[in-house]
């Protein structure tokens, strides 16, 4: 396969962990009484961001911006992805510059999702990675020739 075949895969299978992140945060209730009552409890506590400041936020509101934060994150990788693949098909010398770092970028994504969550994430961004690894080798040595 060339590289901008890997690098389309690549961004597919981000657009699916974006979309399977948002539903998967958005839907995720606990499973008794104990984990509801946390989750009401972040969004009761109100806690300003500033000493002194208006208590204007809850965790319950960062817990749902900072999923919402990581969606936006990976839409915006799979459009490099995909971006990496139009470079690679026009022999880019600039594909291992952005790509090693998108590989790099999935390898810590797939440490933190090994360390704090589970199968899924872990799944998809060892896939990410290793998609973008093989159209980054493969787009260097098209555009070095």
């Amino acid at each position: 396969m060339k590289a901008t075949t890997w690098f389309r895969i690549s961004a597919v299978i981000l657009v699916l962990f974006a979309v399977g992140h948002t539903i998967g945060f958005m839907g995720f209730r606990g499973l008794g009484a104990e984990s509801e009552a946390v989750r009401a409890q972040m969004d009761a506590v109100r806690f300003a961001t500033q000493p002194g400041g208006p208590a204007n936020f809850t965790f319950g509101g960062f817990y749902v911006g900072f999923g919402l934060f990581n969606t936006a994150f990976y839409v915006f990788a799979a459009w490099v992805a995909w971006r990496l693949g139009a470079m690679a098909r026009r022999g880019s010398p600039d594909v291992a510059a952005l790509g090693w770092p998108m590989v790099a970028l999935m390898i810590v994504s797939a440490a933190l999702a090994i360390k704090y969550f589970f199968t899924p994430p872990i799944v998809l961004s060892v896939l990410a990675a290793v998609c973008l690894a093989v159209g980054t080798w493969l787009g260097r040595k098209t555009s070095a020739g």
